[in-house]
């Protein structure tokens, strides 16, 4: 392991990084505001439940939000909007939470993603927003006090719409298409699409500058960012680059990122944050990375932190806590490299200026200081919303993975909804200028005294939604799936870390075989520094799977078809993702009951990516004609009545591994499903191919045979890969 020099001038750097809250930006700089001072977050009303707004009102009320989510809060504070995905329903929860009132849930033609309630003078102008993924759909409702919502009117989408913002003038909104990766934008007024863009793939967050003259879509694949100008005209579409984590990252590295759920504005625009993960990122205990928000500025496009070059060291995994002496150690500002686990949802607290992040994996929403380089390195406070934990098997009860946030309008309350659960909670937020954590909308009394310190308690408010719709069981798996903290399933990341929705990061891991404090294991880490140097070692090269419609076969399973089946490589993955071993109280029958639990809900819970019926134009024929020739041989092993597969590993000609992995001992690999292979780059396992096209040309009859073809064939072929 290299030295650690120079330890007090990373210290000072990330302290700089963190510190930015203490004294604000540089005059003349496009950092952004400063934080409020305790004048101005004082005379908001600190402490007073705030009233619902009248039913109407001379003046029309903005939108709560201009970016949507799966919580919404009605511009009149007297209801939220849920969108549950997992019950098909667009949800009406009264407010003030009240136990006894669930409200009613209003059915969708499909499930919804996000919800974005709009302004208006009263009710009968106000709007609700619903996207649909399948099929794709924008729905339009309005609030009514007997049906809750009722729709009029409904704006057709690309597949697999997903999420929503809308416009300052309310007008348009701009809806992302996650798996048929589009971006469109709809008129709100005239209910019909202006235009729909293609982008890179799996966009999900989206969010809209203060002025309307931009919009930025975050993915949950790829670290870039994708900015669209000239919304209300022809749409310019580009890249841009926002490295994850740069802090935390090896010297001269830049970072990939995934669960780019979410992205959320400053108040005047000029800083842009994107919660996700940082794979790769260097801390305690990050064979996976950590959780990062980082900060775009947008009037430069350019990231506020700056890139780790040089002789500075790097923080480093868990295995540095064995090696380095008392003298060498790095305190990292605030609390721990990873606060928080699979950010979720996001927003942004004016008034504090901050930012709150759910974290879907740990059951908890972090405030974090929006005005620091790196947010995730100056956190305000911790709060818990999880509870009634299992006492076997770690997963909460009540709030667990939370997935939406709104904000109360004095902002002394956020609303969280926990998926697993089924679950709406209140949670007092924090007040620094009175010292405080606010009294909620409707609540009665002060908050804890407890709760001013860095965790604060527990939920003020919580109504119990719905039940899992798939019994208790399924239920069980699908609490595991999301969950981070039992520590027998993974080391600090859910399965929803690495397979969001079911599907799949994009990522290529390394395996390796490496000692720690107990002894020698096989892990998954994120880049080679994580493994630690006395190794050797860089790691074999193993791309996310994607699961859903994936996992219904006996087995065997894992690429070199080494598990037999579902269950037995469930628990084989239990030893990989983590640092080192199993905990030493793990049992067989334990891992045999988590790995149970998950498999049910990953057969019965996890739903397929939409796919269109339509008529196969002359290329996709003729490429169906290569797939099943003797010629090509592709069906032979790809076979179409089997998910177009066969389940058998296969010795394959040696290539050399990719630049910067380890070459795989085992020769054998075996042959992939093809079902949605189009919407899953890149592809083989060691993920050298990133197009359907490149992997075709690159192909040199290593599978099947495919040198023969013209151009026009190949591209045939791949147009009918893209149709299964």
């Amino acid at each position: 392991m290299p030295p650690l020099p120079a330890t007090r001038r990373l210290a000072a750097l990330l302290a700089l990084a963190a510190s930015a809250c203490s004294r604000g930006p540089t005059p003349g700089t496009d950092a952004g505001p400063g934080p409020a001072s305790s004048a101005s977050a004082s005379a908001s009303g600190a402490g007073a439940p705030a009233a619902p707004l009248p039913p109407s009102a001379s003046a029309p009320l903005p939108a709560p939000a201009r970016e949507g989510g799966a919580l919404s809060r009605a511009a009149r504070e007297d209801a939220l909007y849920v969108a549950d995905e997992d019950h098909g329903v667009v949800r009406v929860v009264p407010l003030p939470l009240d136990p006894a009132r669930p409200g009613a849930g209003v059915p969708a033609p499909g499930r919804p993603a996000q919800v974005l309630a709009l302004g208006g003078r009263g009710e009968h102008e106000a709007r609700v927003l619903a996207t649909v993924r399948d099929p794709g759909l924008l729905l339009i409702f309005r609030p009514d006090p007997a049906a809750g919502l009722v729709e009029v009117g409904r704006v057709p989408l690309p597949a697999d719409a997903w999420g929503i913002a809308v416009t300052p003038d309310e007008k348009t909104a701009i809806v992302t298409s996650a798996w048929t990766h589009k971006v469109s934008a709809v008129d709100l007024e005239a209910r019909q699409t202006r235009w729909t863009v293609d982008v890179a793939r799996e966009p999900r967050g989206v969010a809209v500058l203060p002025d309307g003259s931009a919009a930025y879509v975050s993915h949950l694949v790829g670290a870039d960012l994708t900015r669209i100008d000239d919304l209300g005209g022809a749409p310019k579409v580009r890249r841009v680059a926002l490295p994850a984590s740069p802090l935390r990252a090896p010297s001269g590295e830049r970072l990939a990122a995934s669960l780019g759920y979410a992205l959320s504005l400053s108040e005047d625009g000029r800083r842009l944050f994107a919660a996700r993960h940082a794979l790769g990122a260097m801390g305690h205990a990050a064979w996976f990375g950590a959780a990062t928000v980082d900060v775009l500025i947008t009037g430069r496009d350019e990231p506020l932190a700056p890139p780790h070059h040089g002789n500075l060291p790097v923080l480093r995994s868990a295995f540095a806590e064995q090696v380095i002496t008392p003298e060498s150690v790095i305190t990292l500002p605030g609390a721990g490299v990873t606060p928080v686990t699979q950010p979720r949802a996001m927003a942004y607290r004016k008034r504090a200026r901050t930012l709150l992040v759910a974290g879907e994996g740990d059951d908890l929403v972090l405030e974090v200081d929006a005005t620091a380089v790196d947010p995730t390195l100056a956190i305000a406070r911790s709060y818990p919303v999880g509870g009634r934990y299992d006492p076997h098997i770690r997963v909460a009860g009540t709030c667990g993975a939370p997935t939406g946030l709104a904000l109360s309008a004095d902002e002394a309350t956020a609303w969280v909804f926990c998926r697993s659960t089924g679950d709406v909670a209140a949670i007092r937020l924090h007040d620094a200028a009175a010292g405080s954590t606010v009294a909620p909308v409707g609540s009665a009394g002060p908050a804890p005294a407890s709760a001013a310190a860095g965790v604060a308690e527990g939920p003020s408010a919580l109504v119990h939604l719905a039940d899992d719709p798939l019994g208790p069981e399924v239920a069980k798996g699908r609490r595991l799936f999301y969950n981070a903290l039992d520590a027998t399933v993974s080391g600090n990341l859910g399965c929803a870390g690495c397979h969001p929705d079911g599907r799949d990061d994009g990522y290529v891991w390394r395996e390796a075989s490496f000692s720690t404090a107990d002894g020698e294991h096989a892990n998954f880490v994120g880049r080679p520094e994580n493994i630690p140097e006395v190794a050797k070692k860089r790691g074999v090269p193993r791309r996310t799977p994607m699961l859903a419609g994936n996992v219904g076969a006996a087995g065997p399973y894992g690429w070199h078809g080494e598990s037999e089946d579902l269950v037995g490589r469930l628990q084989t993955g239990m030893g990989l993702h983590r640092w080192g071993g199993l905990p030493i109280d793990h049992t067989p029958t334990s891992l045999a009951a988590r790995a149970t639990y998950l498999a049910m809900f990953l057969r019965r819970g996890l739903v397929t990516p939409p796919s269109a019926e339509r008529a196969p134009d002359e290329r996709v024929k003729r490429g169906r004609e290569i797939f099943h020739s003797d010629e090509a041989k592709c069906s032979r092993c790809h076979v179409p009545t089997s998910d177009y597969t066969d389940r058998t590993a296969y010795p394959m000609p040696k290539r050399p591994p990719p630049p910067g992995y380890d070459e795989d001992p085992r020769p054998e690999y075996k042959t992939p499903s093809l079902r949605f292979v189009g919407g899953r780059p890149p592809y083989l396992h060691d993920g050298r191919a990133g197009t359907l096209a490149e992997l075709i040309e690159q192909n040199a009859d290593w599978m099947g045979k495919t040198s023969h073809l013209s151009p026009e064939d190949r591209a045939a072929l791949v147009a009918f890969l893209g149709t299964l």
